[in-house]
């Protein structure tokens, strides 16, 4: 996630030179990403939100032991 904020800052830096030196076609596509990379970070932040450990429960082994309590025959 720190790197995509990073890439995120970048972008933004980019756009303000594209819109300065008037490169349309460039500004276009770095809002492209720009949008692309808020979604992600979005998604990331929303995803670490979420609790990180699923409740299993506790296995029953009992029955599948095939235990006996008779004596073996001699």
């Amino acid at each position: 996630m720190p790197r995509l904020q990073e890439i995120h800052t970048n972008l933004i830096d980019r756009l303000q030179e594209a819109k300065v030196q008037g490169w349309l076609g460039e500004v276009a596509a770095i809002e492209t990403t720009l949008a692309a990379a808020a979604q992600k970070l979005q998604a990331m932040r929303e995803r670490a939100t979420q609790p990180s450990t699923v409740h299993l429960g506790m296995p029953d082994f009992r029955r599948d032991t095939g235990r006996s309590s008779a004596k073996p025959e001699e």
